[in-house]
C-alpha cells in the first residue's frame, strides 16, 4: 500500500478520494462516439474548476466510473450535480444544437452512487482498470 498523498488547505490537512457511479436517464446507451471523447475533457475541466481532480475513471455506453479527489470545504453531491449539470449543458450545447436557454432537457439520471476510498484507492483503480479490460473483450 503507498502513502497517502495528502493535500494541504489553509487550517487542514485532507486526503478525500470518492468513488461515483451515474448513469444517463433511463440507463439508455448514450455515452459513445464524439458524446464519450468530449466527456473526458469536459469532466476533468469542471472539476478543476472546482479544485478537484479526476483520479482515475472510465466511460461506458450506459454508466459511469469516477474515482475523484474533493476537497473537504466541498460537500460531494454540490461537486456530482455541478459535473453533471454542466456536462449535460455542454453535451446540449456541442450535440443537441443548443446555444442558449438550456432548460427542462436533462441527460443524466438524478441518482448517484458514491463511496469514500480511503486507503483502498488501488483497490478501486484497479477494479475500474479491470472493468474496462472486461469491457474490451465483450466488444471484440
Amino acid at each position: 500500500m503507498t502513502e497517502p498523498s495528502w493535500q494541504s488547505l489553509a487550517h487542514s490537512r485532507w486526503e478525500c478520494k470518492y468513488h461515483v457511479v451515474f448513469i444517463p436517464k433511463y440507463r439508455r446507451k448514450a455515452i459513445y462516439g464524439e458524446i464519450r471523447a468530449s466527456l473526458g475533457r469536459i469532466f476533468h475541466e469542471r472539476a478543476w474548476q472546482k479544485e478537484c481532480r479526476i483520479v482515475e475513471g472510465h466511460l461506458w455506453a450506459d454508466h459511469v466510473h469516477r474515482c475523484i479527489e474533493i476537497p473537504p470545504k466541498h460537500a460531494v453531491a454540490s461537486i456530482i450535480g455541478f459535473l453533471k449539470g454542466k456536462s449535460a449543458v455542454a453535451i446540449a450545447r456541442q450535440f443537441g444544437g443548443k446555444l442558449k436557454n438550456f432548460t427542462g432537457e436533462h441527460f443524466w439520471a438524478r441518482g448517484y452512487a458514491v463511496s469514500t476510498v480511503g486507503y483502498e484507492l488501488e483497490k478501486v483503480t484497479r477494479d475500474i482498470r479491470e472493468q474496462e479490460a472486461e469491457d474490451q473483450a465483450v466488444r471484440f
